[in-house]
Parts: structure tokens; sequence; C-alpha cells
């Protein structure tokens, strides 16, 4: 009989490294430390006290990987510092060219005046202005062709001016870690991002789910506040409402200021990347490293998103590290978008150490062995399993001392999920509920954020006929793994036969994740698809699974291999340390 202990029991292990994301996210990082949090320590140290306390197998392969991370660890200090320079730099000569723009927007202003482009003006030139602010009028410039030359001869100007933008610094190159399921790339990559803590101010770490559902909603957002429906709002600056000009002039440097914004929404990607790993509670700016687990290429919109993010990010100094399944070279497999996928990948390689573990150990399953009992995972479906699944309920709940209650999660966009079953901090939902309607990784990551034990019925042997829901499940035991929560489930088979099929038919061609386009506004995303030069029939709501036979087989796997690593002592015993529902009652 499973004890109530190993459930919810306090790990001697600590876990110590947490990260707030700016858009509420929240993840808490494995820094695989041995005891209290220590003075930040490289990679290197971490992994060889592991393997002293037999906590993790000695393996050469990972051993490679990890002097890739503790060189690239002993060579942030110095980044940070040369970052920390360089964005003062930048700050300034950002401040001196806008000062230099505006007196030359002025100085045209004035010229154009003196011209007497503006001597026949309207004896109602206020009430003009009145209306142009309030949106009702179009702007009194130059169009096309001759404002996008007045537009560049400006720049230039300001080049000669001020001097060229200050050069980043070299960026110490980061790392690409491919390799099998259960080789230990994400716990690798963890192990490196929590000893960063103290030294990089500016540092995150996603998977890939939740870095997409970001840049969505960071695209969401720009749009939203400076997108074209806003020009019917669009309010003239105080400093030109200030000059004492004639109105006329107001106006026309009103004009110039909107096309400016005009110009900037045109690259909706990389001023989505310039705020995607700012630390908004630093007020100084430094180095910024991104750990991204699990990167995909599953659609279109994945390559032209992650194409224009990633360029960005590297072209500006911030350190890569990514864990993947596959080669940079093999993410593409279905050929979409090649000549942005292949720009992509050529910037990665170059910023990047590609390294792959090479070891076919799964250490999950190595870790399932070693443990005495799996007693989270119940199967079949039969009233023995049901009784015992009801009893640990009880205990769980009876525990924490709370009242069993229905609750309503805010999700994103104005959505919310409902809960049937909760207790502080414990959920009990029915696979059906949670993966038999149309909801998606930002639903899970919800759930996964609030509740530390998740309680999750009737889990059926995945089928074609049940494709979606399938896909789904994947999606939902990415995103327990992710968070540290614990589950407890009853299934109809064991782990390794629950992805095997059933006499219906076995599982191929799994819809990979995707966003709940019911939900999204479809514009935005169309306007991101059209700069992969992408057709109509590309438009988001008709983007389906390119998944090979190959990839689902990896999902399957990694899946399988993650509900494994969820029975064992080690995360078990660590969910209290690591879910960030502990942390917010701390």
């Amino acid at each position: 009989m499973p004890k109530l202990s190993q459930i919810s029991s306090v790990l001697r292990l600590g876990f110590s490294s947490r990260t707030r994301l700016s858009n509420g996210f929240n993840f808490v990082s494995r820094s695989y430390c041995t005891s209290d949090p220590p003075i930040p320590s490289g990679p290197l140290v971490s992994f060889s006290k592991l393997v002293e306390q037999g906590r993790l197998q000695h393996d050469p392969y990972q051993e490679k990987v990890v002097s890739a991370f503790e060189n690239l660890f002993g060579r942030l200090e110095h980044f940070e510092k040369e970052m920390e320079d360089y964005h003062v730099k930048l700050a300034d000569w950002e401040k001196k060219r806008e000062e230099e723009r505006r007196k030359l927007m002025v100085e045209e202003a004035e010229k154009k005046e003196e011209d007497g482009m503006w001597a026949s003006m309207n004896k109602h030139g206020q009430k003009l202005l009145g209306r142009w602010v309030l949106g009702r009028r179009q702007m009194n410039v130059e169009p096309g062709v001759g404002k996008w030359v007045s537009y560049l001869n400006r720049e230039r100007k300001l080049d000669s001016l001020v001097g060229s933008r200050p050069a980043v610094p070299p960026a110490p190159k980061g790392l690409y870690i491919y390799g099998n399921v259960g080789c230990g790339k994400t716990m690798l990559m963890d192990m490196f991002y929590g000893s960063t803590d103290g030294i990089i101010r500016h540092r995150q770490r996603f998977h890939f789910h939740e870095a997409m559902l970001k840049i969505n909603e960071q695209m969401h957002k720009y749009w939203k506040e400076n997108g074209a429906e806003k020009s019917s709002q669009y309010r003239i600056s105080s400093w030109i409402m200030n000059l004492p000009v004639d109105e006329k002039v107001k106006e026309w440097l009103a004009g110039e200021e909107f096309y400016k914004q005009q110009l900037q929404m045109k690259h909706i990607l990389p001023a989505v990347a310039d705020k995607f790993l700012v630390d908004q509670q630093s007020s100084k700016k430094g180095a910024s490293v991104l750990c991204f687990d699990e990167i995909q290429t599953v659609d279109v919109f994945a390559i032209v998103a992650l194409s224009g993010i990633m360029s960005r990010l590297l072209t500006t100094g911030t350190v890569l590290v990514a864990t993947s399944n596959r080669a940079p070279r093999e993410l593409n497999q279905d050929g979409m978008q090649k000549e942005i996928f292949d720009k992509f990948i050529s910037k990665l390689e170059k910023h990047c150490e590609i390294i792959s573990i090479g070891s076919e150990v799964d250490y999950r399953r190595v870790a399932a062995k070693n443990s005495v009992e799996n007693v989270h995972y119940l199967y079949p479906l039969n009233d023995t399993v049901m009784e015992e699944f009801e009893r640990m309920w009880r205990q769980v709940t009876d525990q924490y001392s709370g009242e069993i209650t229905s609750a309503t999660l805010p999700v994103m966009f104005g959505r919310t999920i409902k809960v049937p079953e909760s207790c502080n901090g414990v959920a009990r939902f029915t696979f059906e509920y949670l993966c038999g309607q149309p909801v998606g990784a930002a639903d899970y990551i919800a759930v996964a954020k609030h509740y530390h034990t998740i309680f999750i019925s009737e889990i059926p042997a995945m089928s074609m006929e049940i494709r979606d829901k399938a896909r789904r499940f994947i999606t939902l035991v990415d995103e327990l793994y992710n968070h540290h929560c614990c589950l407890v489930s009853c299934a109809e088979t064991p782990i390794d036969e629950l992805f095997q099929g059933t006499a219906e038919g076995t599982l191929f061609d799994l819809e990979s994740f995707q966003f709940e386009t019911e939900t999204e506004d479809s514009r935005l995303r169309r306007d991101v698809l059209a700069e992969g030069s992408i057709s109509a029939a590309g438009s988001p709501s008709s983007i389906v699974s390119m998944l090979s036979g190959e990839e689902e087989m990896f999902a399957f796997a990694r899946a399988a291999s993650r509900l494994i690593e969820m029975q064992t002592p080690l995360y078990l015993e660590g969910v209290r340390f690591l879910h960030p529902y502990f942390h917010q009652q701390k």
C-alpha cells in the first residue's frame, strides 16, 4: 500500500533556483544542490558532487556536455560586465540620437514654413489640429516614396551627427544539446541555469510550449498597444505640443512621428524579442541568457516566429542554450519555409556549439528500476484500482485539511478553465475533462502552476480514434513535468503500453502542439506569417500537423519517459522544493 508520505514528503535534496516570468508564468529550475543553497559554483562542481554521492550515474557523454557548460560558465561573469558597459553606452547613444532627431525635424519644419509651404494655412488650423489628435483627419504629410526618402535622409544625417550604434561585445558561444529521450539534456541545462543565479541578471528558462505562448502573448500585446487600430487614437507627443511653433507645423511633426511608429510595426518580432528576456524589475541592464528546452519547428508559425525572435536575440548578444531531440539541420524535415529556416539555422550554428549526447541510456528508466515501488501510476481500470485511487485522494485532501470545492483559473486572453474538485494545492480531473475538450498548453500551464498534486483518472490506451486527445495528453504531461507536479493517475495500461495503440489502430501522424486558434487574434498571426511569404491558404486556423512518424515516436517516448520519472522518489520528494505553490506560501 502506498504511504501518504510518499506523495507529499519533503526532500533532503535541496532545490533553490526560482524565476518569476514577466508574463505571469512561474518556472522553478532544477538546480540540483545537495544542501542549503551554497555560494554559486559552476555546473561541473554540482555534477561531480552528485556523481560522488551516487545520485547520478557517471556517464562520459554527460561529462563532456558538463565540461562545455563549465567553459561557458567561466566566461559569463566577464561578459556580464562587458554588457553592462555596453548598455550604458547604448543608452547614451540613443538619448543623443533622439535629441538630434527632434532638432532635425524642427529644422525641416521651419524650412518648409520659410519656403511658404504652409502660407495658405486654413484659418481654422487649431480646429484641424484638434481633429487630427482625435483621429478624424488624415496626416498632412508627403505620401509614399517621398516620405520614405525623407525618413532615410534624416537617418543618414543622424548617423553622421551621432555616429553609428555602439558595437555589441562578442558573446561567448552558447550550446545546442541534442540526443535521445532521457539522456540528461534537460537536467544538464537546468544545472547550468541554476549556476548562473546571481551572475546573470537577465536570464530565462522556457520549454517550447511556454515560449510560444509568451511570444504569442507579447505579439498580441504589442499589436494592441501599437497596431493600426490605434491610429484613430494617436496622440501628439508632449514635446511637440510644447513647441512654440505654428499649429500646422505641429501637425506635420506629429505625422512624422506617426510614420516612424508605422515602420516599427512592420518589425514586430524584433520588438517582441527586445523585451523577451529583460527583467522588468531590474533597472540595470547587462548580459542575457536564454535556456530553451525542447526546441521544435512544428509548424510554419513556429519557424517564422522563432527565426525572428532568436535571430534578434543572438545578434544583440544573448547567450542561447537549447536542447532538442534533433540536430539543428534535422529540425525541419518537412521543408517548411526553407529559406527562413536555413538562415535561422546558419545563425544558430554561428552562435552556438553543437553537441550530441551520444548515450542510448534512458536514465529516467534506470532511476525507476532502482525505486522500491511505483505507487502513483495505477492500472488497469478495475474496481480494485479505482478504490485505491479514491483512497489516495481522501488521504491527500484530509492531510491538507481543506474543503473540496470547485475553482476557476485565469488562463490568458481573458480565458479561464474550471477545476471541478480542488483543495489547498491539490486538484482532481478525469482524462476526458482535461484532454477531451479544445484546450492547450496555456490551460495546462495554469493548472500546473496552481496545483502541486494532480489526480487524473480513467486514462485510456491511446489510439487513432482519440488522436487529438493523445496529443493533448502529451502536452499535459510536459507541463506537469516542467512545473514539477506530483501526478497520481489511474490508467488502462502500464506506461510502456500507453502509446502502443489499440485494436482500433496504432498511433501515427500525431497532431503537434498548436495554439488555441479559436481564441487568438487570427489577423495578428496572419501578419506574422506574411513575413514568411505564406499564402492565404496557410492561415493559422488551417495549419495542421506536419510531424513525421519519427517525430511522433519522439513525442511518445518523451511522454512515457517523463511519466516514469514522475514515479521516482527523487522526483516526488522534490515537489515541495520545486513547485511554485510552495514558494507562494512563503
